[in-house]
């Protein structure tokens, strides 16, 4: 997969804007379109954040005691 090239566009309303922005996305394969995600997916996830400092999940299944 080859890096996305930044490109500009100038529109004279919202609607023409994401009309071509809906073109992009219609265009690329879907191979493409899962780069795009997974790229995202990693931005959004990275390891260094704070919520992955927080302590492993560990569950214990207690067996009760019968009277």
């Amino acid at each position: 997969m080859g890096l996305m090239q930044p490109a500009i566009a100038k529109f004279r309303t919202h609607q023409e804007a994401e009309a071509a922005t809906l073109a992009y996305y219609r265009r690329l394969s879907p191979a493409e379109r899962l780069e795009i995600l997974f790229r995202l997916r990693a931005l959004a996830c990275k390891e260094d954040d704070v919520s992955s400092e927080r302590l492993a999940r560990v569950y214990r299944i207690a067996q009760l005691r019968r009277s």
